[in-house]
């Protein structure tokens, strides 16, 4: 079996290179930089340019393949606005997994969106997903919460550099999963025949607040965190000031999330009927607590190694 992966370079796509590879399946990676992507041929995928904002793009590079895994998104830093990948670039690229006689496409949405379908990222993944369903193709559909790596640069690092965290008073307890944890049900999905026109969401054992976050890095970076609390208005205000400008739209788009942390819902769910449909133990899953614990002793050690070095190097003067 044959895979295309769009979005492959991002933080869960690299994942599900990665799986995809070590379960053996061939895989095609849609890329819009080669260079920046020489990474994934070297783990053994294959690389092909296409880009979802350029249509002509796409078509070639669902050639030979079984399924698509969509895990692409627009990033704060395009050029161009986020409905250009995430509404009308997906369009196109489903229309050509149909001519393509693709037989599973993988999609990514939002866990709760329904509550919140007037945020402008969450309303295109709403549209895609019905775009989707009545394509005629079998599909997948992972609602997912948040990963444990975006929570790297939120938390850990400032904590360790001395530098402040911005939160809101707010904050919605949220099921982080290990992007590893995703990859792997993803990738297993293709291969169930119960996950053929279904949509499922995913979240990890625990969820977390903000709050909860900050004390778990505090307790094992050994710092104190400089917090500063910045109010639901300010971001609203922002939220609107950026969108009078079309450079700083993709940034208004996701100011527009402002809206979740003052939400009463639990963005989480339960994974018992998951776990077993996808023969998956819970005590398998990844966990906040150790993959912090991972990241700050590898940091921990490096800062030691550094402190070392120098002392080395100053008593050689």
């Amino acid at each position: 079996m044959t895979l295309v992966i769009i979005g492959a370079t991002g933080t869960l796509g690299r994942q599900i290179v990665r799986e995809a590879l070590n379960e053996g399946y061939q895989v095609k990676c849609l890329v819009r930089n080669i260079r920046k992507a020489t990474f994934l041929k070297e783990w053994g995928a294959e690389l092909v340019y296409g880009d979802l904002s350029i249509p002509e793009t796409i078509p070639s590079a669902l050639y030979g393949a079984t399924a698509v895994i969509d895990a692409a998104t627009s990033r704060p830093s395009d050029e161009y606005s986020s409905e250009t990948v995430d509404l009308n670039g997906k369009k196109i690229l489903i229309a050509a997994c149909k001519i393509a006689k693709i037989k599973r496409y993988v999609f990514f949405s939002f866990i709760n969106k329904e509550f919140y379908s007037k945020i402008p990222l969450i309303q295109q993944k709403i549209e895609i997903e019905e775009e989707l369903k009545k394509s005629g193709l079998n599909y997948t559909i992972f609602y997912l919460a948040g990963f444990f790596q975006g929570l790297i640069n939120q938390y850990a690092i400032p904590i360790l550099e001395n530098r402040s965290i911005w939160v809101t008073k707010e904050s919605a307890p949220i099921g982080y999963m290990d992007t590893q944890d995703v990859a792997n049900f993803t990738i297993r999905s293709l291969s169930l025949v119960s996950a053929e026109n279904c949509s499922l969401s995913l979240s990890g054992p625990k969820t977390w607040t903000s709050k909860e976050i900050i004390s778990l890095c505090e307790k094992l970076g050994g710092k104190r965190a400089k917090v500063t609390q910045v109010s639901i208005f300010i971001l609203k205000i922002l939220k609107l000031l950026t969108k009078l400008f079309q450079w700083t739209w993709n940034i208004s788009d996701r100011l527009a999330f402002t809206e979740l942390l003052t939400s009463k819902q639990i963005f989480s769910s339960d994974m018992k009927k998951t776990y077993q449909q996808f023969n998956i133990e819970e005590q398998d899953m990844n966990s906040l607590e150790k993959y912090f614990q991972e990241y700050f002793v590898k940091v921990l050690k490096r800062i030691q190694q550094v402190n070392s070095d120098n002392k080395v190097i100053d008593s050689s003067f």
